[in-house]
Parts: structure tokens; sequence; C-alpha cells
């Protein structure tokens, strides 16, 4: 996607840093509670966009036999380091360098029981031949589990506009763009914890529960380019056409996080 691509793995080794049993315990829990399943003993699991391997490593303790790719050679870094960590010489664990969008890649690949993609997407430039080509890797009676930014219309393109500008700008202007962020990002609920009492409370909860500082995850955001958005109908009626059954729906309520869905197929 070229050079203003932004490099998500950087972040995620800080991520790692901080990476608890507790964290991966409640890894494991999402997908059990996601998939509806105790474990996936048997089953294959894609991960497109592995990130910091979190979610590899989840499905790999519940059993299943995983797949892990990521466009971000330091992205793959990470999920290799928790793969050497906790599965060193594993064959049911393999890790690589791949591209969603990259046809001749994913040519060599089997259909997968459980195809996950979490919060990716909508990153490489192409979210509906993303989408396409994640729905070709699913087997039939499988599931595909995705996260993709919710459009909030005219916020969602004055972010996009931030992040193209974030991306293309020079180092000493991106930390002007990123305090300006981070004021609006994390401004008023730091003003709310002073107000109740409970100085930067929010703030001390956020590190426990992501791993990762405020600060990190705005750069991860303000940074996340290339950037697309969907509605939760328009992603329902694209896959409602390949004969996809929605299962599971989460949405960001109006905001700029992620609606997540998990669809089966057939």
């Amino acid at each position: 996607m070229g050079k203003d691509r932004f490099e998500f793995g950087k972040n995620w080794k800080e991520f790692l840093e901080n990476l608890t049993d507790e964290r991966i315990k409640e890894a494991e829990k999402s997908l059990q509670e996601w998939l509806n399943t105790e474990n996936l003993q048997g089953k294959s699991f894609l991960d497109i966009g592995s990130g910091s391997g979190l979610f590899s490593l989840a499905a790999r303790n519940l059993g299943a036999n995983v797949f892990s790719f990521d466009y971000d050679k330091n992205s793959v870094g990470c999920t290799e380091y928790l793969k050497n960590k906790f599965y060193k010489d594993d064959s049911n664990w393999i890790v690589e360098k791949g591209d969603i969008l990259n046809k001749e890649y994913l040519s060599k690949f089997d259909k997968f029981d459980i195809v996950y993609s979490w919060g990716v997407l909508h990153h490489t430039g192409n979210l509906y031949q993303a989408l396409e080509n994640a729905n070709s890797l699913v087997a039939d009676g499988g599931i595909l589990f995705i996260a993709i930014y919710n459009d909030q219309g005219q916020a969602s393109k004055m972010w996009y506009g931030v992040k193209k500008a974030y991306n293309g700008a020079p180092k000493a202007l991106r930390g002007f763009i990123l305090a300006l962020c981070f004021i609006r990002l994390w401004g008023p609920t730091t003003i709310k914890d002073i107000l109740k009492g409970k100085p930067f409370y929010t703030w001390r909860t956020y590190i426990k529960q992501r791993g990762m500082s405020p600060r990190h995850d705005v750069i991860d955001w303000v940074g996340g380019y290339p950037f697309e958005v969907a509605k939760p109908e328009e992603i329902f009626s694209f896959f409602h056409e390949k004969d996809y059954t929605l299962e599971k729906l989460f949405t960001a309520g109006g905001g700029h996080g992620c609606n997540q869905y998990v669809f089966r197929k057939g």
C-alpha cells in the first residue's frame, strides 16, 4: 500500500511487554463466548492480521490448529515471539508474513473452520476485496469472525483526513497532530475522573485491560491508515448475498470503534 501504510507492529511490541496470564485467559474467554464453544479442539483457525499474536495464542491454547499471517513485519515478529515462547517447534501453529489482498499468496490455503480478523481488513486499502478474499477461505459451515470500523458519516471523514495527514507528515509535525488528538480523545474523560475525585482512574483501568498505554493506543488509532468504514447493514448485506447467517453482532453504538460480527457460512 506504499510508504504511508502505518506500521502497527511497533506498538504491539509494547503490548507484549505488559502481557499477563490474566490477559491471555481473557482472550481465550472472549473466543469461547463469541464462538459459543468451550474449546477448538481439532478446528483449523486462520488469524488474518495477527498483530500481537494474542488471539492466535488463545486459539492454540483452546486446541485449534492455527495459521497466522500479517502484512506488517513487526507484527509477524510479535506473533513469532509468542509462538516461540509458548509453542516452540509446534507444527500446529504456523506464522508467516502475508497479505490478504494477494490472491496468489492465498491460493495455497485450504478452507478453514474459523477465519478470524479483528480490526484489520479496513486497514488494507481495499476493504471489500479483503472481505471477499476472507470469504474465500471459510469452509462450508465454517465461521467468519471480523471487526470493522463503524461508519460515523462526517466524523469518519474527519478522522480519515487526520490519519492521512499524520502518515504523510514529517516526524516533527506528527507529534503536534498526536497531541491535539490526545486532547480530543482523552481530555473529556480525564476531566470527568478529576471531578469525580478519581484522578486518572479510567487511564489506570485502561492500561490494565488493554495492556497498552492510552498514549500508544492513540498512536495506533491516529496512525491507522489506510482507513475505511462500513455500516452494519452494509456488512450484513455483503455476506447475506454469499449465503452467510449472522450469529452474533456487537455495534459501536454510533462511536468510532469497531462493529463485531460472527457469521456462519452456508
